[in-house]
């Protein structure tokens, strides 16, 4: 049965997300946040960009910006190319 939300995507390969949370965050939580690159935007948000392999590891992603305390804004998909990001930019 194909997959209602996304019917063209291929299930095997990765999916990249962004993740937006309210505050700003260093370079050096690339790696604890699984190596997604950290965008600083001008309005103070920190964007978390890069792929992720199954629904499991978005969930334990997001499980981190819980337990980091910091407000979660939003989550959506994005196209792999904008993903491509990875330094930190301010």
């Amino acid at each position: 049965m194909p997959n209602e939300l996304s019917p063209t995507t291929d299930s095997n390969e990765p999916r990249a997300y962004q993740i937006r949370l309210k505050g700003q965050l260093g370079s050096e939580w690339a790696e604890w946040f699984g190596g997604l690159s950290i965008t600083l935007a001008d309005n103070g948000d920190t964007l978390l960009t890069g792929p992720v392999v199954d629904q499991a590891a978005l969930h334990g992603l997001l499980k981190r910006v819980r337990d980091l305390g910091m407000p979660l804004v939003s989550v959506s998909p994005v196209e792999p190319d904008q993903a491509d990001v990875s330094e930190v930019k301010s």
